[in-house]
C-alpha cells in the first residue's frame, strides 16, 4: 500500500490503481463496496476495461491510495432510465449484387462493407483451408448474395413481453443495449454490480459464480449455496440438500426429451407449464451471464436443456432459451454452457442444435443481442466453421469451372441469418473484388486450418435423432 492517511476517503465510486491478482502490474479500478472481516477492511473493486467476472475483494495492501480519485458529483447522481418503443432491428444491408468466387490467390481490392471491431473476441475464430495442394485455382462463384430470399418467412407478432421491442434511453438521448431475453431489465445499481454468491455446489461440482444473481438475500451470506442438479431448487446447507434429494422425484429436466444420441440429450421445457424450474434455471444462469437480468416472466419462452446421462440421471451441461414467437427472427434468447463443461465443444453443440430447430421451422435465425464476450466467441467460431465447411465441400456448377451459390442459398442451407453470413465472410476477410465482381477467396492455409478445426469437433448434432415438431404459437391463444 502506498500511502496511509487516506483510509477515511475510500468510498464507493472512488478510483485508484490496484495490484492485479497475479502481481502483474497495477490497473485502475473502481470501488464498488466495502466490508470488514477479521478486523481488516476489504474493498470490492471493478477493473477498468476488464470483464466483471474478474471483479474481486482486495485488501488495502493491494491499493495505491496515494493516487486515489474521488468520485465526481455526476457519478453520484443516479441516471434516470426511460423506455421508448422501437423496432430494435439491425440496420439493413445495402442492396447490391455481388458475385463471389473461391480462389487460391487473393483478389485485387478488398470488399468495403461494414466490419466488426476487432478485439479479444477474435482470437478463437477457426480459419479454413483446402483439401487440394496444387497451385491451380479452385473458385467459388456466389451470385447475387443480397437477393430476396425465395423461401417465405413467418413473421407473427410477439405476444406479451413488451420489452422485446423496447429501447432504453439515457438522459442525454443515447440508446443503451436492449436487455431482453428470458429476464426482465433492472437498474444497473451498485448492488447488482457486485457478486453476491460466494460459491455454489451443483452435483459433483463446486463453482465460483461470475456475476450477481437475485437469490434470496438470506442466502447470500452463506459460504456455499447448494443447488439440486435435477430440479435446480436451492437450499442453505448440505444437510438440507441431502434431505431434498431423498424426496426429489426428478432425475431429468421436467419436459419432453426431444433429442438423444449417445449420452447427450436435449429436453424442451415450457416456461409456462414448468415455471418454478424455468425461474430456478434463470437464477442459476444469471450467475454466469452479465448482460441478462431478472427472470420472473418465463411464460413466453421455451428452454432447451442439454444433459449428460449416466446411471445417476441426466446432469445439466447447458441450455438456451427461445421466444415462442419472435418478431425479429431470434432463435436464441439466452445461451449458457456451465463452467465445468466449457472448452469441451458443448457451446457449439448448443448453437448447432438451435439452428437445427430453425431448419425444422423453415426459418433463418440469429441470437438475441447483446451477446456475452464468450457467447460472441462461440458464435463467431460456429458461423465461421459452418460456412467454410460448405464452401470447401462445394463442387463446380454445370457449365461453370467453379461452384456457384448465393448468400441466400447459404443462409437457407444453414438457417443462419443472411446478415450473419455476410458479416462472418467479412470478418474472415474472404470477400474480395476481382475483375469486376466480388469473389470469395480461400487460401490453402485457411483450408488446412479449417480441416484441422473440424477434426476436433468430435460431437455433432445428428438430425435423425431429433424428434420435434414446431408449433404455431400464434394460433394457440394463451400460452
Amino acid at each position: 500500500m502506498k500511502g496511509t492517511d487516506s483510509q477515511a476517503e475510500i468510498v464507493e465510486g472512488c478510483r485508484l490503481p490496484v495490484l492485479l491478482r497475479n502481481g502483474d502490474g497495477w490497473h485502475m479500478a473502481e470501488i464498488l463496496g466495502k466490508k470488514e472481516t477479521n478486523g481488516k477492511n476489504l474493498y470490492y473493486i471493478h477493473y477498468d476495461d476488464f470483464n466483471k467476472r474478474l471483479d474481486e475483494w482486495v485488501t488495502e495492501e493491494r491499493m495505491d491510495i496515494s493516487k486515489l480519485v474521488q468520485p465526481s458529483k455526476e457519478a453520484k447522481t443516479p441516471k434516470k432510465e426511460g423506455v421508448k418503443t422501437g423496432t430494435g432491428s439491425r440496420p439493413g444491408t445495402p442492396e447490391r449484387e455481388v458475385v463471389v468466387q473461391q480462389n487460391g490467390s487473393s483478389g485485387n481490392k478488398k470488399f468495403s462493407g461494414n466490419r466488426k471491431r476487432k478485439g479479444a473476441d477474435d482470437t478463437e475464430i477457426s480459419e479454413p483451408a483446402t483439401p487440394s495442394r496444387n497451385n491451380t485455382s479452385n473458385q467459388l462463384t456466389v451470385a447475387d448474395p443480397f437477393a430476396t430470399p425465395t423461401s417465405s418467412r413467418n413473421n407473427t407478432p410477439t405476444l406479451g413481453l413488451q420489452q422485446q421491442n423496447s429501447v432504453t434511453v439515457n438522459e442525454d438521448g443515447s440508446k443503451k443495449p436492449r436487455q431482453t431475453g428470458s429476464m426482465v431489465a433492472h437498474h444497473d445499481d451498485i448492488v447488482t454490480r457486485m457478486k453476491n454468491i460466494e460459491m455454489i455446489e451443483l452435483g459433483k461440482y463446486r463453482i465460483r459464480p461470475w456475476y450477481f444473481s437475485p437469490y434470496p438475500q438470506e442466502l447470500t451470506s452463506l459460504p456455499i449455496l447448494y443447488i439440486c442438479e435435477f430440479c435446480l431448487k436451492y437450499v442453505k446447507s448440505k444437510k438440507c440438500l441431502e434431505r431434498h434429494i431423498q424426496k426429489c422425484l426428478l432425475r431429468y429436466p421436467p419436459g419432453n426429451e426431444i433429442y438423444r444420441k449417445g449420452n447427450i440429450s436435449f429436453f424442451e421445457i415450457d416456461g409456462r407449464k414448468n415455471k418454478a424450474y424455468a425461474q430456478n434455471l434463470c437464477l442459476l444462469a444469471k450467475l454466469f451471464l452479465d448482460h441478462k437480468t431478472l427472470y420472473y416472466d418465463t411464460d413466453p419462452f421455451l428452454f432447451y436443456v442439454m444433459c449428460e446421462q449416466d446411471v445417476k440421471g441426466y446432469h445439466i451441461v447447458g441450455y438456451f432459451s427461445k421466444e415462442k414467437e419472435s418478431t425479429e427472427d431470434y432463435n436464441v434468447a439466452c445461451i449458457l454452457t456451465l463452467p465445468p463443461y466449457q472448452k469441451k465443444g458443448f457451446g457449439k453443440l448448443l448453437i448447432e442444435f438451435s439452428y437445427e430447430l430453425s431448419k425444422c421451422e423453415g426459418k433463418t435465425g440469429s441470437p438475441e443481442k447483446p451477446l456475452s464476450d464468450l457467447g460472441l466467441l462461440s458464435y463467431r467460431s460456429y458461423w465461421s466453421q459452418t460456412l467454410l465447411e460448405i464452401l470447401i465441400n462445394m463442387t463446380p456448377s454445370e457449365g461453370n469451372d467453379r461452384p456457384v451459390v448465393t448468400i441466400n442459398e447459404i443462409s437457407e442451407m444453414t438457417s443462419i441469418k443472411k446478415e450473419d453470413v455476410i458479416s462472418t465472410l467479412q470478418h474472415l476477410n474472404l470477400i474480395n473484388y476481382y475483375k469486376g465482381q466480388y469473389i470469395i477467396t480461400l487460401s490453402h492455409e485457411q483450408i488446412d486450418t479449417q480441416m484441422k478445426a473440424m477434426e476436433k469437433r468430435k460431437v455433432r448434432i445428428d438430425p435423425k435423432c431429433l424428434h420435434w415438431q414446431p408449433k404455431d404459437w400464434s394460433k394457440r391463444g394463451k400460452w
